[in-house]
């Protein structure tokens, strides 16, 4: 399948190509740090929350709308989670500058890696 026909795919790079600033999050520790927990929580009305279909329960995503969603895909283990492991919040590379739930979940979740 080509991936450029895919709608929500395309939605999504153009979401994401649209985006006016990335923010970057620093994880080391030290002065100006930011950690899931001091960044503000992904709000479920954020353009790009909604557009990836974005939940705080991955049990609450529109299964009708994301076939290919099934219910052990967490921001938890997924690729694109950053910070500490067992937080219940934490930044994520998709939505800079916010924090995801860890049971949380949207559709540019991608397994991850180990």
């Amino acid at each position: 399948m080509d991936n450029t026909s895919n709608p929500n795919r395309r939605k999504f790079l153009k979401t994401v190509a649209g985006s006016a600033t990335i923010v970057p999050v620093v994880l080391a520790g030290g002065t100006g740090s930011a950690f899931g927990q001091d960044l503000p929580k992904l709000a479920a009305d954020d353009p790009t929350a909604v557009a990836l279909g974005y939940v705080e329960d991955t049990a609450n995503a529109d299964k009708a709308k994301f076939p290919n969603h099934s219910p052990d895909q967490k921001c938890e283990n997924c690729q694109l989670i950053l910070g500490a492991d067992g937080a219940d919040w934490r930044p994520c590379s998709i939505f800079p500058g916010k924090s995801v739930a860890k049971d949380g979940w949207c559709s540019a979740w991608v397994k991850k890696a180990g």
